[in-house]
């Protein structure tokens, strides 16, 4: 049974960091890019980071030059650096990880930026 495992959400003053951490496992499937979205209450799941099986990144315009998005292919994991947080960026983080033939996404991170 696939299983997508978050950590490193938490409680952070505005200007502080965090690095969000997400692995795959339980899967022999071949993962193709590997994202990060949010969620804040009342507002629809956006796009944050992806990050394709290459190394090609892609961002939030909100996030440019603030996060970054790495991945280690041999743990099947990847990562969100946050520097510079905002308030706005309270939201809880979820990962999705694309195989050829799905996805799957993880329970979720809550992110809380204190200003």
């Amino acid at each position: 049974q696939v299983q997508v495992m978050e950590s490193g959400g938490g409680l952070v003053q505005a200007g502080g960091s965090l690095r969000l951490s997400c692995a795959a496992s339980g899967t022999s499937l071949s993962i193709n890019a590997m994202g990060w979205y949010r969620q804040a209450p009342g507002k629809q799941r956006e796009l944050v980071a992806m990050i394709t099986s290459g190394g090609s990144t892609n961002y939030a315009d909100s996030v440019k030059g603030r996060f970054t998005i790495s991945r280690d292919n041999a743990k099947k994991t990847v990562y969100l650096q946050m520097n510079s947080l905002k308030p706005e960026d309270t939201s809880v983080y979820y990962c999705r990880i694309n195989y050829r033939t799905g996805v799957d996404w993880g329970q979720g991170t809550q992110v809380t930026v204190s200003s």
